[in-house]
């Protein structure tokens, strides 16, 4: 992979329609998961810069605000325009920034990020109120208002998609935003800024500020003219948020930890059961909160099952995330790799047996990992109950529905899961019986930005996508207008 960035020139934060340097001048390395050197560097923000910014996007919200659904629509729908004018670079970007295969940046990230734009413009212009009908002398009106400063605070795993899916409709609802992307890729989002700006986002409505996330974040989250707090990550951060925007009395919107159970029953397709079983667990390498990276399997199919995955697994392509056949790429980071090999460790210490994968690979100096397979980890192992984030999958087996049920449910996380059957009746109940917040039956990760996602449990708050999303980052006004009884 080439070392150089694919930013035309030195980063700089977006703060009032103005690029501009640190207030200290301070800048950070960004360094390349699939070579472990430096590929750019970036402002490193201070609270004062985080301040400023803040400043500029209350400024703006006036005007913003203001404006007419379709006049927002107009603008959102150019943004798509020019992302998809500039996908190459924005493929790039989040490749080489990242580590993800470019096959999937190229048809997934960016396109995905794209269609958030296209539907969210399109939604802008429905934004309306209701009037309801009552007993009452009285006309009553129900209006939607944007809540004003929105921080949106995106993680480094997809960087353009979560960005996407808290920009737009928080724009489309007429607030403004103060976006703070991961410290370890935030290159594409100094894109996005340039892509917003040609667009005609008016100045201050969107800022973009980078730096560390405990500093920054903190700061941001906590200062009174930020309304709403729209943040995907860990649930330890997440609840950190929560807590802060609770006692500030500040919606807030957490996409959080997940630990996703998927389930293959006996009469399943077993072909198309091994195919969603693998793209579940390796995609993005592992590093996707919606991953299904614990298979159950019901007991007469588990040795089949597990055997195919052991002699599949080993030949899913794993390489430079430049390469278009590469499916597996790096991980983000050296301490992620590390991270998920103490994991692996634990399996096996609570009785688990690696079938597959198990060690970290030593290629071209970046942070791979092979996709690992461990079957026999008891419920309760670290490796089950909490979030590895790499490509690893753990395997149980299980004699009934109600006790599948029961194993899909013992995490505190609850945000994806999935049901292999050819049984919709089966599907029907055991869907319905999932604490999960969004699910798949014969699939995994079938998304679209009309249908919401999030959590249940310690996988967060609030709902992304969807009209639902819309929703999240309006208020309702109601005012009631007296009516005098005609003489």
């Amino acid at each position: 992979m080439s070392g150089t960035s694919v930013l035309a020139g030195p980063a700089k934060l977006y703060i009032g329609g103005e690029w501009a340097e640190a207030s200290d001048g301070a800048r950070r390395d960004i360094i390349s998961p699939a070579t472990g050197t430096k590929i750019a560097d970036v402002p490193e923000g201070t609270t004062a810069d985080a301040d400023a910014a803040i400043a500029a996007a209350k400024a703006a919200f006036p005007e913003w605000s203001a404006k007419s659904g379709r006049e927002r629509s107009r603008i959102l729908g150019r943004v798509a325009q020019l992302l998809g004018e500039r996908l190459e670079d924005f493929a790039q970007a989040e490749t080489q920034d990242v580590g993800k295969p470019i096959l999937f940046t190229r048809m997934i990230d960016i396109p995905t990020a794209i269609e958030q734009f296209e539907y969210f413009a399109a939604l802008a212009q429905t934004l309306d109120g209701a009037v309801r009908e009552t007993p009452l002398p009285a006309l009553s009106l129900v209006r939607r208002e944007a809540l004003g400063v929105v921080a949106a605070i995106t993680p480094f795993n997809f960087p353009m998609i979560l960005s996407a899916s808290k920009l737009a409709p928080a724009l489309a609802a007429g607030n403004t935003v103060v976006h703070k992307p991961a410290e370890d890729t935030p290159l594409s989002a100094f894109l996005l800024a340039e892509v917003l700006a040609d667009a005609g986002v008016p100045s201050g409505v969107y800022n973009l500020i980078t730096g560390p996330g405990a500093e920054l974040g903190n700061h941001i989250v906590a200062h009174p003219d930020v309304s709403a707090i729209a943040f995907t990550g860990s649930t330890t951060v997440g609840k950190h948020i929560a807590s802060v925007a609770g006692a500030n009395l500040k919606p807030v919107m957490t996409e959080l930890g997940g630990n996703g159970a998927n389930i293959v029953f006996a009469d399943a397709d077993l072909e198309a059961a091994v195919t969603t079983v693998i793209n579940a667990f390796v995609y993005n390498t592992g590093q996707f909160c919606m991953s299904g990276t614990r298979l159950l399997v019901e007991r007469p199919i588990h040795d089949t099952l597990v055997g195919i995955l052991a002699d599949a697994v080993p030949h899913v392509p794993l390489g430079s995330p430049s390469e278009p056949g590469t499916v597996i790429g790096p991980l983000v980071s050296e301490k992620q790799r590390t991270r998920v090999q103490q994991l692996v460790d634990r399996a096996v210490a609570d009785g688990g047996t690696i079938l597959t994968g198990g060690s970290p690979l030593d290629l071209d100096g970046g942070y791979y990992y092979p996709p690992t397979i461990i079957t026999g980890v008891p419920n309760d192992s670290e490796a089950v109950q909490e979030e590895i984030f790499g490509p690893v999958l753990t395997v149980q087996a299980f004699d009934t529905e109600a006790e599948a049920i029961q194993l899909a449910n013992s995490t505190r996380f609850g945000l994806a899961a999935g049901v292999q059957t050819a049984d919709t009746a089966k599907a029907l109940r055991v869907t319905k019986a999932l604490k999960a917040g969004i699910q798949w039956v014969n699939g995994w990760a079938m998304l679209d930005p009309s249908v919401p996602f999030g959590g249940y449990k310690d996988s967060g708050l609030g709902r992304e996508s969807g009209p639902e999303a819309l929703l999240n980052y309006t208020r309702s006004k109601s005012v009631t207008i007296s009516v005098p009884p005609a003489p």
